[in-house]
């Protein structure tokens, strides 16, 4: 087999996984998986990679990083943003993948006209578009390839992505009093029907507005799928893979409590924290309307 059939053939699965809207979401779902296998398959290589720091591999546990990518039903040939990359878990899985399978992928920062993250936050978000690239290539093994673009300046972009991922960030634009802004910005980016795919920190349903205003990084799954429909999204489906259930969702420190950053926990509290693992997340995916 060619490696042009394989690659036309990935595209057709693809394509035809993403035509799947008249079904009901469990079965759209279902059956782009079973298209979708080659194409999911592909990604292994990257997983292991060893550019990826063990620290980061450690953490696949917890974020499962190939069952969210094939829940998000992500085309590895398209045009994949990252909002707010950060470190890189993310990126040094996706954007290889994506280069390798003829795709582009792209950073996106956040506006940097954030009053909230201060000058030289402001400033860093600014020249992300010049320095992301730079920063990513070891931890990739890119030195072409990785595109960047900040949210204050959408030239040449708009309605051109097919994808958009946005993971454990809507507390932030939440505290930082920017979210309807980003994820506006998003939607001009992306295609029509276009799709994003959030994973988040869930707060419990009952738990009180002063915990799910950003600030613990916990946030509700009905104010999340609230902010996401008033600017333009629909919910697609949900999934469960990054759930935790013996994450309580509860902690003074908020979700930096737990591992990995175990924020104010003492020697004595450490082993349990880390028995509970990383937060419980919800993972939902939007199409652009």
């Amino acid at each position: 087999m060619t490696g042009r059939f394989v690659k036309s053939s990935m595209a057709a699965m693809a394509v035809a996984a993403l035509s799947l809207g008249a079904c009901s979401y469990d079965k759209a779902a279902e059956t782009a998986g079973e298209m979708a296998a080659p194409m999911m398959a592909s990604i292994d290589p990257f997983l292991a990679s060893p550019l990826r720091t063990e620290a980061d591999k450690g953490r696949d546990q917890y974020r499962h990083p190939k069952e969210t990518v094939a829940f998000f039903q992500i085309n590895p040939m398209g045009k994949i943003g990252e909002y707010a990359p950060g470190g890189g878990w993310w990126t040094t899985i996706l954007a290889p993948w994506v280069a390798a399978n003829g795709g582009q992928y792209y950073g996106i920062g956040f506006n940097p006209d954030t009053p909230a993250l201060g000058e030289n936050g402001m400033t860093g978000a600014r020249n992300f578009p010049t320095t992301f690239a730079e920063r990513m290539a070891p931890k990739t093994g890119l030195t072409s390839g990785i595109g960047a673009i900040h949210l204050g300046d959408l030239s040449g972009h708009e309605g051109s992505f097919d994808f958009i991922m946005a993971t454990r960030m809507m507390h932030n634009m939440l505290r930082w009093g920017v979210i309807d802004r980003e994820f506006q910005a998003m939607g001009t980016l992306l295609k029509p029907g276009g799709m994003i795919g959030i994973e988040q920190h869930r707060a419990k349903a009952d738990a009180p507005e002063s915990y799910v205003d950003g600030s613990k990084g916990y946030l509700k799954e009905a104010q999340v799928i609230a902010i996401m429909e008033r600017n333009g999204f629909e919910l697609v489906g949900k999934s469960e893979i990054n759930a935790n259930p013996m994450d309580p969702a509860n902690h003074a420190e908020g979700v930096w409590a737990l591992p990995p950053a175990l924020r104010g926990a003492n020697e004595a509290d450490k082993p349990k924290l880390q028995a509970i693992g990383e937060s419980d997340r919800m993972t939902l995916l939007f199409r652009k309307k």
